[in-house]
């Protein structure tokens, strides 16, 4: 394994934990949620795009019989984004991070439920930890239950579980013979498309309006680095390096540039709980992929 490599789930998983920044920039420049995605699919397109020009052409080449899964990705991927955008606007970019982050989990109990796939002791220890480690994250041990955002924690936890439906999806179609790419690349046309009709084309206008060119550069950063880059990179570290070690180091990473993001433009400071709440989690998840590799 060529430890260079290594850099891209990394660089990855810093990519998703920028995500907060923009949907937070682009929410208070009156972009509503929908408009919001047509924005970052519709600019997206062109990067993956060219991924596939540049790897391999044939990756655009699909059976009638591939549409349903790719469908299921898309509308996965609309109600992942729209959970995930909520939760990032409502609680600390470190907890709505650590939410998404849960997704194996429910991806454990999908298939043994789907699929009878057994769940050892160490994956319920890895579980439980991780969920204890969300529960201090959520401050509300430390305050007035009322006061704990609820829907963002819900939208957090449905971003998870969006997140892992897709995961079922897009693996069950690559055993089909699909590349990542593939699925990619039709899953947000099908999604552009689909959002024409609810895009507010006068908030994207007075958004631009404001300084056009920097305006411009900043949604082409939204979209490249919060979508189309780090699925590039999580993909190609795939050629050269096990996809178990892959999935730890971006699902280390993302998290940990989510509280450095939410600390230094929103001044989020979590308490010492909350921080212990985070490293419980993060650290139980990257057990749980480490446990998930070594079974396969």
């Amino acid at each position: 394994m060529k430890k260079i490599y290594l850099i891209l789930p990394i660089l990855a998983g810093i990519m998703f934990g920028s995500s907060g920044v923009f949907v937070r920039t682009l929410t208070q420049n009156g972009i509503d949620q929908t408009t919001l995605l047509f924005l970052r699919f519709s600019i997206a397109i062109i990067p993956i795009l060219l991924a596939i020009i540049l790897t391999d052409k044939e990756l655009f080449k699909i059976d009638l019989k591939d549409i349903p899964l790719f469908l299921v990705c898309a509308l996965c991927i609309i109600g992942l984004n729209l959970c995930y955008n909520e939760s990032m606007n409502t609680v600390l970019l470190s907890l709505a991070a650590v939410l998404l982050s849960l997704a194996p989990i429910y991806v454990l109990i999908f298939a043994y439920i789907l699929f009878k796939e057994k769940i050892t002791t160490n994956k319920i220890m890895c579980m439980v930890l991780a969920i204890l480690g969300c529960v201090l994250m959520t401050g509300v041990l430390e305050s007035d239950i009322s006061s704990v955002p609820l829907f963002g924690i819900a939208s957090g936890i449905g971003a998870g579980l969006f997140w892992a439906i897709y995961l079922m999806a897009s693996k069950k179609s690559i055993e089909n013979g699909k590349h990542t790419f593939t699925i990619l690349i039709y899953s947000i046309v099908f999604i552009t498309i689909a959002l024409i009709p609810f895009t507010d084309f006068g908030q994207i206008n007075n958004f631009i309006s404001i300084d056009p060119l920097l305006v411009i550069i900043f949604l082409i950063l939204h979209s490249t680095f919060s979508f189309a880059l780090p699925y590039i990179f999580s993909t190609l570290s795939l050629n050269y390096i096990d996809s178990g070690v892959s999935s730890i180091l971006l699902s280390g990473a993302e998290p940990f540039a989510a509280l450095l993001f939410g600390f230094i433009f929103y001044t989020e400071i979590p308490t010492l709980l909350m921080f212990i709440g985070f490293l419980l989690a993060i650290i139980a998840m990257m057990m749980l992929s480490r446990n998930e590799n070594v079974s396969k």
